[in-house]
């Protein structure tokens, strides 16, 4: 059975700080990202893909529908993962769909029209996403605003 190092939220999915960062000390051989546009876009798609040559580590590109149905298939095989997720909205898609989460990093998410909260400097909310994290809480995940691995964790406090 597979097992899921980190599942974290960060707009820009895949770049230094989470290849550099959060993949190294953890045991991690895979890197998933969950992005719908992402999934359904063969060229950036096989762009993804084509990074794990540079970093040893499997990169796959999944939906939110396919993320789901690989972990109910198989829990992910034999891959010890990082699952980067493009939002807060695609996170709870998933679980919808079937995948299970412990935890929770939200490390990324850009400062966009309607953002009211800003929990830690690299993180800014909207109404709609602090609903969506709190729906993820409230099934029992364990949500933390985290930069990077030296940087203070802050708990969700719902």
């Amino acid at each position: 059975m597979g097992q899921i190092n980190l599942a974290r939220v960060d707009d820009r999915l895949i770049h230094g700080k989470v290849m550099q960062k959060w993949t190294k000390g953890l045991g991690t051989n895979s890197v998933y990202v969950v992005d719908n546009a992402t999934a359904a876009d063969d060229f950036m798609k096989s762009v993804y893909v084509s990074t794990n040559s540079t970093g040893g580590l499997k990169i796959k590109v999944y939906s939110t529908k396919e993320v789901g149905e690989e972990w109910q298939k198989n829990q992910f095989g034999d891959d010890k993962v990082l699952i980067v997720f493009k939002n807060v909205k695609e996170v709870k898609e998933s679980l919808d769909n079937g995948l299970k989460l412990d935890e929770l990093c939200v490390g990324g998410a850009a400062k966009k029209p309607g953002t009211v909260e800003k929990p830690i400097p690299d993180v800014s909310l909207t109404a709609e996403d602090q609903q969506t994290i709190k729906a993820i809480a409230d099934e029992g995940v364990k949500v933390y605003f985290q930069s990077v691995p030296e940087s203070k964790r802050v708990d969700y406090k719902g």
